[in-house]
């Protein structure tokens, strides 16, 4: 991107944009109505993209400066109750630790479907941990326990954020950017794509993701043997077999030298209404001059990969593999990439592209759902929010083809509010409303819940039911579909937890309720009759000096009366753990009763003036029965790694936050940014071992 763009998730509605003039989109745009009939259409060839594109750019652009026009805020246009808008802005062995090829039995990453992995920073097999932190990917020997021992590391082109492990593969997704035209190392018209985020060609270069993948048959000479560069930023990945699904999101960039404001030397054409609005309407008409110049290669960034001999080969993507939404989104691009991580030699990817903007990822075996909002220009009485969400089918290794899609009603918290059991979609959204109110010119939200079921027509996701809606005023905090049973949490001052049958899909409804103080962010299964829980416990006056995590086993074997049969509270007022918010931190280990999940707490009596002391960084170990509840284990600390990152201008030390652990036999391993540490389960407080990463990088 060149230094003068400004990033943008533009705030466009692609509804019928293709074949319209920018004289006829001139001013701003009417609200578009929910479109309830959602699907993807693929582009006939690259001449349509580049004008769908191209218009949807005009018409943001367009709308964009009319909102900046004094007589759209001074009453010569009526919204109604219009908000101000937003500037534009950018298995086998012993099994004790002490002899054996491999433990029994270990845990690995939580994955919300049983046979398909989710990417993760940190992967094991049981003998092997590898961990990414900083810049490097760190190869372990983690079995026997008592001798982990670091092998090897190796410094990875830009910013690494996830991986998979694959029989003797690690495949690592990471952030690079490419530089705009004439920055950084590129030579001619081929600018280097795999520039370091952090190096000279990083600052206003376009994002994108570089696919590594690394053989590890030898945990102590890895070798990179592929690397691919992907358009846009990495999100979210999944592995079912040997198939990767690799969503990516790019970010609309606009050329170079448009601006969102007209210049003034002296500041007097800020004065001057009449001189303002022509200004601004001379600057509409060079936008949209410089965008109509550009070319489709100029819109889209191209994948590419790294030869053996170091030179970088790219290709031009298929403008078929494209898809435009009929339904109103911002603009973007959201890509799924399918990566075939069994073929001998890495091989490009098939790309399958959505001109839309996609905010979650669900996926099963053989299906991915991505799930957008309908996106309103501005706020006003009589609105609901939507969502739309579109399947891919995934039965070929090599690429995802769009099938269907639904319109639902509301919005869905997170991938836990998505399941698809025997062909059926359940969804659980928060439904929220706006309503007039003398208070407010944009009304105000009246909100409630609800749980829909869907089934595939066609390339329709047909509604097929929905339940009543309940917990008027709160919001959904969890969700958790499991066979035939839903659960759904939410909060306003009390946990109401709410059970469904959905034996019927035609008709899903609620069974029974809980309430109890405080909230559940994430419910894991225990067999068919027990959730265990993790949230936060408050009163239920709202008062936070009663604050604390809080672990819950629900029992459900009576759906129609949930109980809680047990909890225990965590930490003070000023406690936290990953897993609150991130199912991947949350690790059980069912073959043992064991519950880990990283803690850190902030002591404020301590007054022995040891800024450190202050800070507890730990992993808390529980054994967990249904019929006796939660005994604490005790805690693995990490504190003592602090780490302390210098630079010739200055330099700062910080606790490092246990964020993942694995569990192998009668062992646990804690896994933080600075290392990783290793202790026998009944002794947590003597480590058998530890390894330290070095410092990061600033």
């Amino acid at each position: 991107m060149h230094g003068g763009n400004r990033w943008m998730w533009g705030v466009v509605s692609l509804v019928g944009v293709v074949g319209c003039s920018s004289r006829e989109s001139d001013g701003v745009p009417e609200n578009q109505p929910v479109q309830m009939q959602a699907r993807l259409e693929a582009f006939e060839g690259c001449e349509a993209l580049e004008s769908y594109i191209e218009d949807a750019a005009v018409l943001d652009m367009r709308a964009s400066l009319e909102r900046s026009k004094p007589s759209y805020w001074g009453g010569g246009i009526d919204r109604g109750g219009t908000a101000p808008p937003a500037s534009p802005s950018p298995d086998s062995g012993a099994g004790t630790g002490a002899g054996g090829d491999a433990p029994s039995d270990h845990t690995g990453t939580n994955n919300q479907v049983e046979g398909v992995d989710e990417a993760d920073f940190v992967k094991t097999d049981g003998t092997r941990l590898f961990v990414l932190a900083g810049q490097k990917l760190y190869l372990h020997r983690s079995w026997p326990a008592a001798s982990l021992r670091a092998e090897s590391s190796l410094v990875l082109e830009g910013w690494p954020r996830q991986m998979f492990l694959h029989g003797d593969r690690v495949v690592v997704f990471s952030s690079v950017y490419a530089p705009a035209p004439g920055q950084g190392q590129g030579k001619g018209d081929a600018p280097d794509i795999g520039c370091s985020p952090f190096g000279p060609c990083g600052y206003g270069g376009a994002p994108r993701t570089k696919v590594t993948t690394v053989d590890v048959s030898q945990l102590a000479s890895p070798q990179v043997v592929g690397e691919l560069f992907l358009p846009g930023v990495y999100d979210d990945a999944r592995l079912a077999g040997g198939a990767a699904r690799v969503v990516l999101r790019e970010s609309f960039e606009w050329p170079s030298g448009v601006r969102w404001y007209p210049e003034s030397n002296d500041g007097s054409l800020w004065k001057d209404t009449k001189r303002m609005e022509a200004a601004l309407d001379a600057l509409m008409v060079e936008n949209e001059r410089l965008i109509r110049a550009r070319s489709l290669s100029d819109w889209l960034q191209q994948p590419g990969r790294r030869r053996a001999d170091g030179t970088l080969e790219t290709w031009t993507r298929d403008c078929q593999g494209f898809h435009r939404t009929n339904a109103p989104t911002r603009l973007g691009f959201v890509t799924v990439a399918s990566l075939d991580l069994d073929a001998p030699v890495v091989q490009a990817p098939g790309l399958t592209t959505l001109v839309a903007d996609t905010n979650l990822v669900y996926a099963t075996a053989t299906s991915l759902y991505l799930s957008a909002r309908h996106w309103w220009w501005w706020e006003e009485a009589g609105q609901s929010d939507y969502s739309y969400v579109h399947k891919l089918e995934l039965t070929q290794p090599h690429r995802a083809h769009y099938v269907a899609s639904a319109t639902v009603e509301g919005q869905p918290l997170n991938q836990f509010s998505f399941d698809e059991h025997e062909g059926v979609l359940r969804v659980a959204t928060t439904l929220t409303r706006r309503v007039k109110d003398p208070a407010s010119r944009w009304g105000r939200t009246e909100t409630s819940s609800r749980v829909s079921t869907y089934g595939q027509q066609g390339d329709r996701l047909a509604l097929l039911g929905q339940s009543a809606e309940l917990a008027e005023g709160e919001r959904i905090f969890s969700a958790r579909f499991l066979g035939t049973k839903g659960y759904v949490v939410t909060f306003r001052q009390t946990d109401p937890l709410f059970t469904f049958d959905l034996s019927d899909p035609t008709n899903p409804h609620k069974v029974g309720e809980l309430k109890v103080p405080g909230f559940s962010t994430y419910l894991h299964p225990l067999g068919d009759t027990h959730l265990l829980a993790i949230g936060e416990h408050r009163a239920e006056d709202g008062n936070w000096s009663s604050r604390s995590l809080k672990l819950t086993l629900f029992d459900v074997s009576d759906l129609a009366h949930p109980r809680e049969a047990f909890t225990q509270q965590v930490g003070s007022l000023s406690s936290y753990s990953e897993a609150l918010y991130d199912h991947k931190a949350f690790t059980w280990f069912a073959a043992k009763g064991l519950l880990a999940i990283p803690f850190v707490d902030w002591n404020w009596t301590n007054g022995t003036g040891d800024y450190w002391s202050n800070f507890t960084s730990e992993l808390r170990v529980f054994r967990v029965n249904p019929a006796t509840g939660f005994v604490p284990v005790g805690a693995l600390s990490m504190k003592d790694l602090y780490q302390t990152v210098s630079t010739p201008q200055w330099s700062y030390s910080y606790v490092p936050y246990v964020r993942r652990s694995v569990m192998a036999d009668d062992y646990v391993y804690a896994i933080t940014d600075a290392g990783v540490r290793v202790s026998r389960v009944e002794q947590l407080t003597e480590p058998l071992a530890t390894v330290r990463f070095g410092a990061p990088t600033p």
